[in-house]
């Protein structure tokens, strides 16, 4: 058993900015704990066309406006007017000066600030097309230098610790559901732990994997998302998982994403003979429509017409010089599978990218379940209502984690604050009667199945009839993984299963209930005009 001021479930940029905010007050004991045995490894490290920052004819009310229209009419004005005013003072704050992120610069020695879909002004940071791996290698070093915080890998959690849940003093019944920490698997010892806190913060990330085609690293599975479900907390938003609209269709390379920037900065999508066809979807934006827009037009396009897939062309757009300082990383990787991006189109199909619902959070984010708060792209705080718009993932983690990290080190400074629970207070857990190890062949067919009902019936087109099917075998598949699960050995690959088709159910259901097509959540027999494409 380890006891800790406060758990960071997650190491990505939301929950290690909300470490690092921590780690200011000397006093606080934060314990981070990751599955990988990287710490580096989550979406925040595969995140490529940048983090928006305030371009030289910017200002926050334009931005706000921007989210605003790319949220379809559902983003939280108050959720959108934060990250507009504070993101780039963070920006400037945590990862220039306390993580030296060094962006990109322009001839003068300023950031220069790139474009992207649905954006009308040029405000996003990057570097090159691996934004994502500069933050997290610098705020991971920054986050090293603090003698406070401990950062533990491969270890994974498999439930929250709530009361009354699992509380052993029957009188817990009578108060508000609260969060104590986690059970935590040891994926090198196999044991399970209590991690007992004062807070918890989720910073797991989103769920791709439940989907077969995504963008997304193996262990975005829903984790954080099926934990705080299980435990009683409000999921809002749901239906609304965005696909990307251009992830690399070549074999082997399958899931690998070519970044929005590829289009913000000329790119235009074709037919497989050639032919541009945005025009027809989005007269006012074309091929800089919001990304639920774009998605359902290349869609549209493959089913209408047979295709496998469309094709990108930024070599007719961009000199082959500026293609590769820009894209040096899509560069590499596509000439590795045979396409050279400065002479030829991108083979490209949609696939399942963000998750824009999750654990509802106020502007501090705080849960509806006490000491438990949500950050990243496991919460939602509103912002990106049903349609995320671009480069604003990697800043509402920044902006959030800061703001945990300032809410918490004044709820945890107050007298009347209840202790955390002692040793005798939490059961341990017991395994002791289970013998059986996981069957690695049994996990990965379930993941599958899971991924192609999801794929087909709640993806980018849906219908109550879809949805419906996928409802029902999603909950014969619950019933077998749960049984599965309660007589077998723990595993990291049976704890995400377990947590997969919870994460889809929760998906599923919120998707069959909202009949309106909005954003990203598409249906065909929409209340309010679902035969429309866009």
């Amino acid at each position: 058993m380890r006891t800790t001021d406060v758990l960071i479930i997650g190491s990505g940029v939301a929950g290690v900015s909300a470490a690092l905010g921590l780690a200011r007050n000397p006093n606080l004991k934060i314990d981070v704990i990751t599955p990988e045995s990287d710490p580096q490894e989550s979406n925040t490290r595969y995140a490529q066309g940048g983090i928006i920052g305030r371009g030289a004819d910017d200002t926050p009310e334009l931005l706000v406006e921007d989210i605003l229209k790319a949220g379809a009419g559902a983003s939280l004005p108050l959720a959108a007017r934060i990250l507009a005013e504070e993101g780039p003072v963070d920006l400037q704050k945590i990862l220039i000066e306390t993580s030296g992120v060094d962006f990109d610069k322009d001839a003068n020695g300023k950031i220069d600030w790139g474009k992207e879909a649905a954006h009308s002004r040029r405000r996003i940071a990057h570097v090159g097309d691996t934004t994502g791996q500069a933050i997290i290698t610098g705020m991971l070093q920054a986050l090293g230098k603090c003698s406070n915080v401990t950062l533990v890998k491969n270890l994974t959690a498999v439930d929250l610790i709530t009361f009354p849940h699992h509380a052993r003093d029957p009188l817990a019944n009578y108060r508000p559901i609260t969060c104590h920490g986690a059970y935590v698997f040891d994926q090198t010892t196999r044991m399970v732990h209590r991690y007992l806190a004062g807070a918890t913060i989720l910073a797991t990330g989103g769920l791709g994997r439940i989907y077969s085609n995504t963008t997304n690293p193996l262990r975005s599975r829903g984790d954080g998302l099926a934990m705080a479900h299980r435990a009683g907390a409000r999921i809002i938003n749901a239906e609304y998982v965005q696909f990307h609209p251009t992830a690399l269709s070549t074999p082997g390379m399958e899931g690998f994403l070519i970044s929005e920037a590829v289009r913000g900065e000329g790119g235009i999508l074709l037919t497989p003979d050639g032919n541009a066809f945005m025009e027809k979807y989005s007269l006012e934006w074309k091929d800089l429509a919001p990304r639920d827009v774009v998605a359902r037009a290349i869609h549209h396009q493959m089913e209408t017409h047979g295709y496998s897939y469309v094709l990108l062309d930024i070599a007719s757009h961009a000199s082959a010089e500026a293609i590769q300082e820009r894209f040096p990383n899509i560069y590499a990787t596509c000439l590795k599978a045979g396409i050279d991006i400065t002479r030829e189109p991108i083979p490209v199909v949609p696939a399942a990218h963000y998750f824009c619902g999750g654990v509802a959070v106020d502007e501090w984010g705080r849960s509806n379940i006490l000491n438990l708060y949500a950050v990243g792209e496991v919460s939602c705080s509103g912002l990106h209502g049903a349609n995320r718009l671009a480069s604003t993932s990697l800043l509402e983690g920044l902006v959030w984690g800061q703001r945990a990290a300032n809410n918490l080190e004044i709820e945890l400074d107050k007298k009347d604050r209840e202790p955390i629970p002692g040793r005798e207070d939490v059961p341990p857990w017991d395994e002791s009667n289970l013998t059986v190890d996981a069957d690695p062949a049994l996990i990965q067919g379930d993941m599958q199945t899971i991924q192609t009902i999801m794929w087909h019936y709640v993806g980018l087109i849906r219908s109550a009839e879809r949805m419906s099917r996928a409802i029902r075998e999603l909950r014969h598949i619950q019933n077998e993984i749960e049984t599965f699960y309660r007589s077998t050995r723990l595993s990291d690959g049976l704890i995400g299963l377990r947590n997969a088709v919870e994460a889809a159910l929760v998906v599923a259901q919120a998707a069959r209930h909202n009949r309106h097509s909005r954003g990203c959540h598409y249906r065909v027999d929409s209340v309010d005009g679902g035969d429309r494409l866009l």
